[in-house]
């Protein structure tokens, strides 16, 4: 029977990693007793086994298994690269996962593959030949850790399909591995290799689709994330700094002046005696702590969120905003949350600092206590959350009494197009109304992917939703009113809901929210016409 590899059993032996550079011209023989990688970082060359060659360059890892002879050629620049020698334990009961020991096969049928995340690899690389030889406990777990991470990167490398290259596809990849890993030492020679893609076509795609070169994006990144701590912890500046991969602690405060306009220590000081604040679509938090900001976002098609009852405060459209507006009435301090990209608000760091809220969209509980502990309001925000549970606990047992086993379901209509919205994980209107308030769902609504927040309606999909009854709502748009026409279709009049008359129209900018004062609203309408 063949063994097969046992859970968690890639245990690394540090006996033979190495830094190698040969001189140019020379031939090099490998004999490998273990498992090995082989990482290359500088250089160029050929691997050759049996009647088979393999190039070699800088982002090329190979897994080779043990007890074999290779032969490296080298070209005139020579080559430098890693070799980690590894042991496996087999058993033949216990299979590596379900496929594990079939994964692990072929990669090592392939031999060499571009490594998908060559600067994480590296990184890894470098820090265990940095610490090969460790004797304290910690560390040496730390080493096994740094081991399992390299190994799956080598993997995942292997098993990439080539037929899925495209060069923004990769580096949306790598913008995502920036935005996750800003804390480690990058290098734009490092992204470009893991992205196999030359450095200069590299820069130009990565600035045609961010709108900054990598390395002003990777600062923007670190400093965004230096924001937040300095706000929500007591670390000193040096460990913020080198939190956020700055190595520098005078750098890390020159680069944060050059994005914020004030120094960290200055950012961090003076933003709890702050009262003038601008907090676009984030406006439901701030009324919910009793703060009014000095200006209200609008959007000429959508109008503003009359249900926050904020009359009286001026207002500035979203879509085309007027900068010397803004800056006129002066706002000291300035929320953005995950949406800043799209009405291009980084622009709001020339009139104050900003604070770019981390995203959490159906967690609203944590936006609000995060933006509670920044404006010192805490204990504001514990009891409007006790307040909203005991809302949520008088609803709840109302609406079950009323509605027993009735079905509710939520639709957004758009000139268009008919959206539902989905069940009790995603979006607006399902985690309060099918989570918390334990509504039932239609049958469509169950069969939703649970990570979706909304799903488009055909006219046929709409006369078959299992719905006793509808909550709906339009879309304020440039149409004047051409949402509406879906009223009029045969799909509609003919749905057992409009029939029965359980249709009920509620406010857009309430319903399509994620704020305390949103959902209590929510429930308000809920009770009004269901309790």
């Amino acid at each position: 029977m063949k063994p097969k590899i046992a859970h968690c059993s890639y245990i690394p032996v540090w006996e033979s990693i190495k830094w190698n550079k040969e001189l140019p011209n020379q031939s090099v023989w490998l004999e490998l007793p273990v498992y090995s990688i082989l990482l290359i970082a500088e250089g160029c060359g050929q691997l050759h086994t049996g009647n088979q060659a393999y190039e070699l360059h800088a982002g090329i890892c190979c897994l080779l298994p043990p007890n074999s002879e290779y032969k490296i050629t080298l070209q005139k620049e020579g080559l430098e690269y890693y070799t980690i020698a590894f042991s496996i334990f087999m058993d033949h009961k216990a299979p590596f996962g379900a496929n594990g020991s079939e994964l692990f096969s072929e990669a090592v049928k392939r031999v060499a593959a571009g490594c998908e995340s060559f600067s994480a690899a590296r990184i890894q690389a470098d820090t265990l030949y940095e610490h090969q030889f460790a004797e304290n406990e910690i560390e040496q777990l730390n080493n096994q850790t740094r081991f399992l991470a390299l190994f799956t990167q080598i993997l995942k490398s292997f098993h990439a399909k080539k037929e899925d290259y495209n060069i923004r596809e990769v580096i949306q990849k790598t913008i995502a591995y920036v935005r996750e890993h800003y804390d480690q030492p990058l290098t734009i020679s490092e992204l470009a290799a893991s992205a196999a893609i030359n450095r200069w076509q590299f820069t130009k795609t990565f600035k045609e689709m961010t709108g900054q070169i990598p390395i002003e994006f990777l600062n923007a990144v670190r400093i965004d994330k230096a924001q937040q701590l300095l706000l929500t912890t007591n670390d000193n500046l040096q460990q913020i700094a080198h939190s956020v991969g700055y190595n520098n602690e005078y750098y890390f405060n020159r680069k944060f002046k050059q994005k914020v306009g004030v120094t960290p220590g200055q950012y961090r000081s003076g933003h709890a005696l702050e009262t003038r604040f601008f907090a676009p679509f984030l406006e439901d938090y701030l009324v919910a702590l009793e703060v009014t900001p000095v200006i209200q976002c609008a959007h000429k098609h959508w109008g503003r969120q009359e249900y926050l009852g904020m009359n009286d405060v001026p207002q500035i459209d979203i879509s085309s905003i007027d900068w010397s507006m803004l800056s006129m009435h002066k706002p000291q301090f300035i929320f953005l949350d995950e949406g800043y990209h799209r009405w291009n608000l980084d622009q709001c760091s020339r009139i104050s600092p900003i604070y770019k809220l981390p995203s959490s969209s159906e967690n609203w509980r944590k936006t609000l206590l995060q933006i509670a502990s920044i404006i010192g309001r805490k204990e504001r925000a514990q009891q409007v959350i006790a307040e909203h549970e005991q809302k949520i606990a008088t609803a709840h047992q109302k609406l079950k009494n009323a509605l027993d086993k009735e079905t509710v379901a939520v639709l957004r209509f758009a000139s268009n197009a008919i959206y539902l919205y989905g069940g009790p994980k995603k979006g607006y209107t399902g985690p309060l109304l099918y989570d918390s308030l334990g509504l039932n769902q239609p049958q469509i609504v169950q069969q939703m992917p649970s990570h979706e927040r909304r799903m488009k309606l055909s006219l046929d999909m709409l006369s078959t939703l299992d719905a006793e009854h509808l909550f709906i709502t339009f879309d304020r748009e440039q149409s004047g009113g051409a949402e509406r026409h879906w009223l009029s279709s045969e799909a509609w009049n003919t749905h057992p809901a409009v029939k029965a008359k359980r249709v009920y129209e509620v406010d857009f900018w309430a319903w399509m929210n994620y704020g305390v004062l949103s959902h209590n609203r929510k429930i308000d309408d809920l009770l009004l016409a269901l309790g």
